[in-house]
């Protein structure tokens, strides 16, 4: 050193007696992707643009509001079921979604950012692949793959949920689930998915969604997924978002009335009326001589039982939604609480009444354990607790590594947090002054995790151990061709699944 020096005098040399900190990435992003009203700020497009939001406010601000959804009905045989109804005549109706299943929504995205944000949900990403026009649009596998293929660009996301997979047909949903596997562990290895069951509303006693759902999944990349059952039934719809404006087919909507009603010839003139302007195909709300949409709304309510009746049974409907988004924000609130260490599980669901289907203790056993391996975690209700997440494992559920969901994402934030601390360390010399600092920066990290409670052990040596250096890591030709090896071990802890307590009786002693 003294020989650069060309000057008499005094100088001062600092050194860093500290390595660099390791800077703990975020675990709780999710990435939405799907159909919304609109992808617009301030004129610029956002279709097929990954974008961050903080909140639902910001989300119809840049995506616009709900999807108008248009019901009509459908013949049935036998009217049983509370969404079916009877004409004068007895034929009987049943409720049907228009353009989309019977007992679904077409588009799932909206109410599903609704029931995340009122779970905890907080940042995360929005990826809008197509619009939905008076609920006619078609919701595409190609348009969902293309929305998982744009996280590709994106670093911050950790979760991958796509709600409107669940319009598709089963074999559809399952191709872009399978994709969303292969992006979380294949290609990204950072991030986790939160899968639905198709049609995951119906009882597994007939077309068990849950026996299809692992028959076609395959076997790649389960760790990094995990998947819940059943649907739930949500109080995010409301009384006034559904109305007269929500028939579609309202010709057998006067047929219905006039059953309740009585013969129409007998009926009040005022009444006749308004009969004749609902079952009305060329009615125009907008002029003078007809009542508005609201005006007819608010007379049908009060007068009549099956009008309500027909309201309720649609805000049914669309209040039955698949589980992954209520999840997302499961998981946010779980980590921003206690950390990902701890398993999302034994939680409460906010903005749900009940699980789409009722699942006791030995149903669960089939979910939980499988010879297959494919735990699917149930959403159990309890009298006096509420709706609960009753399950904490990943899609491998055979697997002793990744069992557990927190196991999985507690690996992912220490992979990802050490990946990016030690890339300021690519390119400097391979020697053992390298070694000690990144042996030290490793060891200061990890110890604070230890003590967060994220790793389990006594000490700091039973949680993990660091190692790297020559003859420990490394051989003279690992250092020849530019390799620095670093080996960690960790003992993640893990969830205490089953408790059991043992009792037996014992003599008296006194």
């Amino acid at each position: 050193m003294a020989g650069a020096y060309k000057t008499p005098g005094v100088y001062i040399v600092e050194k860093n007696a500290f390595p660099n900190s390791v800077v703990e990435v975020a675990t709780a992003v999710p990435a939405f992707i799907g159909y919304t009203q609109i992808a617009d700020n301030k004129g610029s497009s956002l279709h097929n643009k990954p974008w961050r939001i903080t909140s639902l406010a910001e989300f119809k601000q840049y995506f616009g509001g709900a999807p108008k959804d248009l019901f009509e009905f459908a013949p049935v045989a036998d009217a049983k079921d509370a969404s079916d109804f009877k004409n004068s005549a007895g034929a009987g109706y049943t409720l049907k979604r228009k353009g989309g299943k019977a007992d679904t929504l077409r588009y799932f995205l909206y109410r599903s950012m609704q029931l995340f944000f009122q779970n905890g949900g907080s940042p995360c990403y929005i990826v809008s692949v197509g619009g939905y026009a008076d609920g006619d649009a078609d919701i595409k596998k190609a348009e969902l793959l293309t929305g998982i293929d744009l996280l590709l660009k994106e670093q911050e996301p950790t979760i991958v949920v796509i709600p409107d997979a669940m319009a598709l047909s089963v074999d559809e949903a399952i191709a872009v689930q399978q994709a969303s596997l292969k992006h979380c562990g294949y290609q990204m290895k950072n991030r986790f998915a939160i899968l639905d069951i198709h049609d995951g509303f119906n009882d597994r006693a007939t077309n068990d969604p849950v026996l299809a759902f692992r028959n076609d999944l395959g076997t790649s990349f389960l760790n990094y997924a995990a998947a819940y059952y059943p649907w739930l039934n949500t109080s995010i719809v409301e009384n006034a978002d559904v109305g007269f404006e929500s028939f579609a087919d309202r010709t057998k909507l006067k047929e219905l009335l006039v059953g309740e009603l009585g013969p129409i010839e007998q009926a009040p003139k005022d009444l006749v009326d308004i009969l004749n302007q609902v079952g009305d195909a060329n009615r125009d709300a907008t002029l003078k001589t007809y009542l508005s949409d609201d005006e007819l709304h608010k007379i049908l309510f009060s007068v009549s039982q099956t009008y309500a009746n027909i309201l309720l049974a649609m805000k049914r409907k669309l209040n039955l939604l698949p589980p992954a988004a209520a999840l997302a924000g499961v998981y946010t609130l779980v980590d921003n609480a206690r950390g990902v260490w701890k398993a999302p599980a034994n939680v409460s669901l906010s903005a749900v009444i009940s699980p789409a289907v009722n699942i006791t203790h030995d149903e669960q056993e089939d979910l939980n354990v499988t010879t297959a391996g494919k735990s699917v975690n149930a959403i159990r209700s309890f009298i006096g607790e509420g709706t609960l997440v009753w399950g904490a494992r990943t899609l491998d559920g055979n697997s002793l590594d990744w069992r557990y969901i927190n196991v999985r994402r507690t690996m992912i934030m220490i992979e990802e947090s050490l990946r990016l601390a030690t890339k300021a360390y690519v390119f400097e010399p391979n020697v053992s002054g390298t070694w000690v600092t990144i042996k030290g920066m490793a060891n200061n990290f990890l110890n604070s995790v230890w003590k967060r409670g994220g790793l389990a052990g006594a000490t700091p040596e039973d949680a993990f151990s660091v190692s790297v250096g020559l003859g420990e890591t490394m051989t003279p030709e690992d250092i020849l061709e530019g390799i620095l090896r670093v080996t960690i071990l960790v003992a993640i802890s893990r969830p205490a699944e089953f408790i059991e307590i043992t009792f037996q009786q014992q003599m008296q002693k006194s």
